[in-house]
């Protein structure tokens, strides 16, 4: 695959904020939206809630170029300059998760409480391998001709089953991701790796992840804990690769402990 990663824009990404209390930025997973954190809602009479769309995705801008989770990183950066976040928690889940390790690696002292959910910082190689062609499906033939795997990994088959809003959702939402933008995500997945910044974090550290997660980021998980001082594993019982959308009332719990 060539690899040509450009830098990002940050000051035209829409930001949404809500709730009031301590900052807490949030960071979707690949060919979701800011809305996935939908869910954490119960939180805003806390905690302000800062989430925007990663490039290509919902409502913010499509890049001509490639970029990669440095780029993602010195975005965030940007963003948090403008809106004026000088110190706040952080989480990511899957892609999302990447980058805020990366993040928070890269600028540890910004980081008040970090949590990292169904993610790893550098795939496995039959995965880093997978990345370029589901680009390539995605760019020919649409995100949606992935949904059927896509949804059989972020739900246990008990969830996709009963089908509830949140299975509703994430369907939805995949159907509307556009296909160059998914692509773009997916080769700068196919490059992450970001062990080096994961031990540099210094701030406390809750990783997530669902109890039907794959075997790659379970063990990715473990290594994580094993490297950032004093951070600490919760797994989220009967749930995929979407955990937090999956078992939200756990999730808010968790967090909401969690972040004090």
């Amino acid at each position: 695959m060539d690899w040509n990663p450009r830098p990002l824009d940050a000051h035209s990404v829409p930001v949404h904020r809500r709730g009031t209390g301590r900052p807490l930025v949030l960071l979707h997973c690949l060919g979701m939206s800011w809305r996935f954190w939908d869910v954490l809602e119960p939180l805003t009479d806390r905690y302000e809630l800062i989430a925007y769309s990663f490039p290509g995705h919902h409502d913010a801008p499509l890049p001509d170029h490639q970029y990669g989770v440095p780029e993602l990183t010195a975005q965030l950066r940007g963003i948090a300059e403008r809106e004026r976040l000088h110190k706040f928690s952080l989480m990511g889940i899957s892609l999302g998760g990447s980058v805020a390790a990366h993040f928070a690696g890269t600028h540890p002292h910004m980081i008040d409480r970090l949590v990292l959910a169904d993610c790893t910082p550098r795939y496995d190689e039959e995965s880093r391998a997978n990345w370029p062609v589901r680009a390539k499906a995605a760019r020919e033939q649409g995100v949606a001709s992935l949904i059927p795997m896509l949804m059989g990994v972020f739900f246990t088959p008990d969830s996709l089953a009963e089908n509830g809003p949140d299975v509703q959702f994430v369907r939805r939402t995949f159907e509307a991701c556009g296909g160059e933008g998914y692509a773009l995500a997916c080769e700068a997945l196919a490059q992450v790796d970001a062990w080096e910044q994961v031990g540099r974090i210094i701030a406390p550290t809750l990783v997530m992840l669902g109890s039907n997660e794959r075997q790659s980021f379970q063990d990715a998980a473990d290594r994580m804990i094993a490297t950032i001082p004093g951070s600490r594993k919760v797994v989220v019982p009967a749930a995929g690769h979407a955990s937090v959308r999956e078992r939200p009332e756990f999730a808010v719990a968790t967090i909401g402990e969690f972040l004090g």
